[in-house]
Order: structure tokens, then C-alpha cells, then sequence
């Protein structure tokens, strides 16, 4: 029986036990331990195998695993590293993905639900003669459920997953690995929201609690999109290691490499349409590895398996708003304007990247849009230059077609705006008014981006006919 392609799978378990096609990161165990950090983040846009990776560090070091998940992966050759780490460990596994909410108390709610259902989980501390009476009743606080909700309040959620780490570490005599996943959404959710200061007190004193100086802990792995700034979430934390998409470090662990890909089109009879595949998805670079998007791959090859004539679609970039690529439209001056025609003109443009920002920095200039951009994979790098100047492009077709129909949309929404205007300047004709002519057609062209070839995007990544020659 064939593979099944993993669409929207993210637990290894799941994936290792129910014939799904895996691409194997197994070794990312390895160096993870050989580069051994007590605290760990690993920034990476979203789809590229963070949550998966995680899982797999999960069914790893976990007491109680299934050895067998890892037969046939590479780390299986590493037989001294199996022995020493494998199933050894206690693991406090967490997603934030879904720490959402309107307001504050929804979102902290929502973050209490998350804790409680992994705290319950290890129902034995309830019973662990290891624990004193009163450790015993610091558990049963973590778990208490009030009309079916967790009803732990704010000074015991702040504290929760040092508790529980702590706990945890007595009852087995080991120290905890924590796997946070996703940790930046509820910053992201509350900004936009409007109860940005509260969040970032409640994260900032949970991971405060549980990263800095805990003797229970032995690692931990955090991974988000963007690298939020240490001043406002890792404050006096100095044991943490950042691995962003600029590092050499784990650059071939998050995304498929170029051989990741042929094999998986070699598996599936694929091998054609490797040449669309490179155009359409690769194009990231991650350290200094080419990768190819992962969500993007696998949906196309799922696709093309039920229909061969099938078309490239965005399947990555239908998977956001893309709210931050709209932002930078609706902030643009002419130079960043210009700057958009380059970039949709397959050229590059040189920006110094910031990778550390609060979510406050993000708004406050055009220059902090372009690096979120870069973290969060609307572009990615072709160089460098001194003074920690990268050149930035568009990375490949899926997001070329993207930022060519948000400006699109963006340029329909402002010629609607403006149908006063765009009224007087066709009265203007019949009577002959040649200076308002001139100066409004001036005005109307130094405030719009040129688009080159917008019907023809779809079939070639470069442009020719501007709205400029158009008129």
C-alpha cells in the first residue's frame, strides 16, 4: 500500500503509525544534543515543520515512549545517544497556537484550559508517595475544573509550569524537558486585540518562572515565527540560545532541502514536475541551505497524484491573511513603493534586518514591516552585505503571485477611493483643461505602484507592460 502524503499532520506518533510518508529529521536529535542549550528558540515561518519537529523531540525523550517510532530514521545509528537520552525524560509538551481571544480574560482562559489539560496528563501525582501532602494539593490546584473550565487563578497559572516541572522532576528524580510551541501567537493575538502590556506581563512572568534558574528543568525548545524582544518577553534570561532563519545552525531541520524533495517525487512517480517545484516553492534560504516549503510541496504532490494536468496553487500563502504584506502597502512612501516594483520585478532590495522586536516595533516604521517580512518568509535572502545588510527577493512564484494580487487590490481600493478625483480628471478632457491633465496625471502616477504584466504573472515570474504605459 502506498504512502499516505501527511496533509495538516503534525504529530510524529500519528504520522510513524499510520504509513504516512515521513521526511526524516531525526538527526536534529543529535545536534540539538551535541549543541546542548538550556533554553532553545527556533524562529521559522509558519508551515515549515516546527510543530512536527517538536513532536518528534516529544515521542523521543519521553518516559514511556514507543522506541519502535524511530526504527529505520537515522538517529536509530546512534546507538550510545539512544541509550543515554531516549525515554529518559519527563516532557512538558505545549502549543500557544490557540491562545486567542477578543479580550485579556478570554485569552488568559484559553491559556489556563491549554496548561490544565497537559497538567492532567500525569494523573499519578495525585497519588506519588514521592510528593508531600502539600505538593500533592499544589497538583490537584492545576487540574481543579469549575463548571468545565480549569479554575486555576492568575498567581497559580503564572506559576503553573514550574510546578509542574518541579513536581514532575521529585516524582521521577529527573529533570523535565519543556517543549513550548507556537509561543509568540498570544502577543500576536493581543496586539491586535488591544491587551498587548496584560499578555506580555502573563507570558513573560510564566516563562521568566519556569526558563530562568529552575533545577528542575534539564532543556527547553521554544519555537515561533518571530524572535520577540528579549527586553519584553526574556527578560534576565541568559541561558537562551536563538536560532533564527539567518543561522547555519539546524538550517536543513525546518523545511525540505533540494534532496529531501527529489526523493519524495522519486517515491510518488513525480520526478517531472521537479523543475515546478523549484520555481513554485523552493527559493528559501535558511542559513545557508536552499529549502523548499514543505505545506506547499506535499499539498501540490497530493494533488497532482489525483490529477496530473493539476496547476500549481498557493497553498502556503492561502494559509494566513496576510495582513503584514497589506500593512507595508498602506505604509508605503514612494521609495517603498518603488522598493515593491523591484521586488515584483524578481530584483532585490538591501535592508538591515532587525530580528529582535516587540510587536509595538513592528508599526512604528516601514524598515521593521521588511523584517518581519524576512522572519516570516515573504522574502528571504540572495546576500549579504557589511553592516548586517541583507539583500532581500521574493522567494519564489507562490509568493510572487501574492504580493502581485495584494498590490492589485491594494491599487483597486485606492482608485475607489478616489472616484472624485478620478471624475474631475475625466471631465477635463472635453474641456480641453491641459494643465489639470498634466498635473493630475502626474500626481495619479507618482502615487501608484507600477505592476509589470499582472494577467501574465501566473505564467512568468517577470514583468514587461507597466500601468505607466498603460494609460
Amino acid at each position: 500500500m502506498r504512502k499516505k502524503l501527511p496533509i495538516g499532520i503534525d504529530g510524529f506518533e500519528k504520522i510513524r503509525t499510520n504509513n504516512f510518508y515521513y521526511v526524516d529529521k531525526s538527526m536534529f536529535i543529535a545536534e540539538l544534543l551535541q549543541n546542548w542549550g538550556e533554553v532553545n528558540l527556533f524562529t521559522r515561518p509558519r508551515r515549515f515543520g516546527k510543530t512536527l519537529n517538536l513532536s518528534m523531540l516529544k515521542c523521543f525523550f519521553e518516559i514511556g515512549g514507543r522506541k519502535e517510532l524511530f526504527n529505520g530514521l537515522k538517529i536509530s545509528q546512534e546507538k550510545e545517544l539512544i541509550e543515554e537520552y531516549m525515554g529518559q525524560f519527563p516532557v512538558i509538551s505545549v502549543s500557544l497556537k490557540s491562545v486567542d481571544g477578543l479580550s485579556f480574560e478570554a485569552a488568559s482562559a484559553a491559556l489556563r484550559n491549554i496548561v490544565g489539560k497537559e497538567a492532567s496528563r500525569f494523573q499519578f501525582l495525585r497519588e506519588s508517595a514521592r510528593l508531600s501532602e502539600n505538593e500533592r494539593e499544589r497538583y490537584e490546584a492545576l487540574i481543579r475544573v469549575d463548571q468545565g473550565v480549569f479554575a486555576m487563578n492568575d498567581e497559580l497559572l503564572v506559576d503553573s509550569l514550574l510546578t509542574l516541572s518541579q513536581l514532575l522532576s521529585k516524582h521521577y528524580d529527573q529533570k523535565v524537558i519543556l517543549l513550548i510551541d507556537e509561543y509568540d501567537v498570544p502577543l500576536d493575538k493581543a496586539f491586535q486585540a488591544g491587551y498587548y502590556d496584560r499578555m506580555v506581563s502573563l507570558i513573560r512572568n510564566m516563562l521568566g518562572n519556569v526558563l530562568k534558574t529552575n533545577d528542575a528543568l534539564f532543556f527547553a525548545v521554544l519555537t515561533g515565527c518571530l524572535r520577540i524582544s528579549k527586553e519584553s518577553i526574556f527578560t534576565g534570561l541568559n541561558n537562551l540560545k536563538v536560532h533564527t532563519v539567518s543561522d547555519s545552525r539546524y538550517d536543513e531541520y525546518f523545511g525540505f532541502t533540494d534532496e529531501d524533495v527529489s526523493d519524495l517525487l522519486d517515491f510518488y512517480g513525480l520526478s517531472s514536475y521537479k523543475d515546478i517545484m523549484k520555481d513554485w516553492y523552493d527559493g528559501y534560504l535558511f542559513g545557508k541551505i536552499n529549502v523548499y516549503c514543505p505545506w506547499d510541496v506535499i499539498n501540490y504532490c497530493d494533488t497532482l497524484l489525483s490529477d496530473e494536468d493539476a496547476e500549481p496553487e498557493n497553498y502556503w500563502a492561502n494559509t494566513s491573511g496576510n495582513d503584514i504584506v497589506r500593512r507595508l502597502l498602506k505604509k508605503a512612501d514612494q521609495t517603498t513603493k518603488n522598493e515593491v516594483e523591484q521586488l515584483l520585478n524578481n530584483k532585490y532590495i538591501v535592508k538591515s534586518v532587525r530580528q529582535e522586536l516587540t510587536y509595538r516595533d513592528i508599526n512604528s516604521s516601514i524598515d521593521n514591516i521588511w523584517s518581519v517580512l524576512y522572519s516570516t518568509g515573504y522574502l528571504t535572502q540572495c546576500g549579504r552585505l557589511p553592516g548586517k545588510q541583507l539583500k532581500l527577493i521574493i522567494p519564489n512564484k507562490e509568493v510572487h503571485e501574492l504580493f502581485t494580487d495584494l498590490v492589485k487590490e491594494w491599487f483597486q481600493e485606492k482608485t475607489l477611493s478616489d472616484s472624485a478625483k478620478i471624475h474631475r480628471f475625466c471631465k477635463a478632457f472635453p474641456a480641453g483643461e491641459v494643465d489639470m491633465i498634466q498635473n493630475m496625471l502626474h500626481d495619479y502616477l507618482w502615487d501608484s505602484i507600477s505592476i509589470r504584466d499582472t494577467e501574465a504573472v501566473g505564467s512568468s515570474p517577470v514583468a514587461s507592460t507597466t500601468i505607466t504605459e498603460a494609460g
